[in-house]
């Protein structure tokens, strides 16, 4: 094995570069070592490249104990080439889409097996180095192995789809139910897909770009409303005999469209919080307690949600391939991939970096 390989490394806001940096060292008793095939570009790289560091520590980790510069990439899947003395759960040779979420396994939240909320939790590429690399040191009770034959750039969605996955698991049975679906970007529309293997009985989806527009139709909205084209509050009332819709799934992170989430969905409605937001909306509480509406705040996924996406995968019930709307080699990963999804975002889902 080579011992330099190159990597896409945050240094500071706008600051990214493709240089040679250390193959990691053999992994630790827990880890394993994963030969990277496909890595996708998330919109928290975006905003790490736009302005962080935020999510990237400045200080050292509590879990991990990284600060500072950061290969980043942590939806991606992969080959194992090596793993630690300890490690049963995966093989060498075995494909992988690991799950970003590392964890302490000892807080509250890890021992109810929520270890997507645990108390001291690092994402890989943020909080450890990623997988913008030829090879990444992972915790091997991240890895969720695949079946062989996985398309492994298929597999690489996993990771946000599962975000999505789980956000419908959160609002309980939705069969036959009217949802909503704010944004569709990645999480939106990995989510539109999952509630409709779901069992949905209406999809409509809240979006203004015209190719997301497109590509929410093709994963199977029912409705597309544009909020410049209308007023969405009252054409879900419409739509709906003057209720609302029975849930509705906030996956943008806007200052407005979280509080429309709540408004778009009938009394006793539930709304389920998707999206990352960087500043506070203002919202009035009684618009909950005076209609029995419920408001559920969602972060990742644990290992069940990427057991569950497999399988709908698997048997066609929802599709990668709509969202893959780029790839790329590591060498172009700033001009045409940051800077792509900087100056043409509303073009894009999901470019793929194949590091080789």
């Amino acid at each position: 094995m080579a011992e330099t390989m190159k990597a896409a490394v945050w240094h500071a806001k706008k600051d990214l570069r493709v240089e040679e940096v250390p193959v990691p060292g053999p992994p630790k008793a827990d880890e394993v070592q994963i030969e990277v095939a496909y890595c996708g570009i998330c919109g928290s790289d975006l905003h790490e490249y736009l302005a962080g560091p935020i999510f990237i520590p400045t200080e050292p980790h509590p879990l991990t104990g990284h600060s500072g510069k950061t290969i980043l990439g942590h939806e991606f899947s992969g080959k194992v080439v090596a793993v630690g003395s300890d490690v049963a759960n995966v093989r060498v040779g075995d494909l992988v889409a690991p799950d970003a979420c590392q964890h302490c396994g000892v807080c509250v939240t890890c021992r109810e097996g929520r270890y997507n909320v645990c108390e001291k939790l690092a994402f890989t590429g943020l909080m450890a180095d990623g997988a913008f690399a030829k090879y990444v040191n992972v915790p091997a009770n991240v890895c969720y192995v695949l079946p062989p034959g996985t398309d492994l750039k298929a597999a690489a969605l996993i990771e946000p789809i599962a975000t999505g996955f789980k956000a419908v698991r959160q609002a309980g049975t939705i069969l036959g139910e009217t949802a909503v679906i704010f944004g569709a970007g990645t999480i939106g529309l990995g989510t539109l897909q999952c509630a409709k293997a779901a069992g949905a009985g209406k999809l409509i989806v809240v979006e203004m770009s015209a190719a997301r527009k497109a590509l929410a139709k093709e994963c199977g909205a029912d409705v597309i409303l544009d909020p410049t084209e209308c007023d969405v509050i009252a054409e879900i009332k419409k739509l709906t005999g003057g209720s609302g819709a029975d849930v509705s799934f906030e996956c943008i992170g806007n200052v407005k469209t979280g509080p429309l989430a709540v408004e778009a969905v009938r009394n006793n409605g539930r709304a389920i919080i998707v999206g990352i937001f960087e500043e506070p909306s203002e919202f009035n509480f009684f618009s909950l307690s005076a209609t029995d509406k419920k408001v559920i705040g969602t972060l990742a996924y644990t290992m069940d949600d990427f057991k569950g996406v497999c399988a709908l995968l698997a048997n066609g019930a929802i599709s990668a391939e709509p969202m893959i709307t780029g790839k790329i080699g590591l060498d172009d990963i700033i001009d045409k991939g940051f800077e792509e999804l900087v100056h043409n975002k509303d073009a894009h889902i999901k470019i793929l970096v194949e590091p080789v």
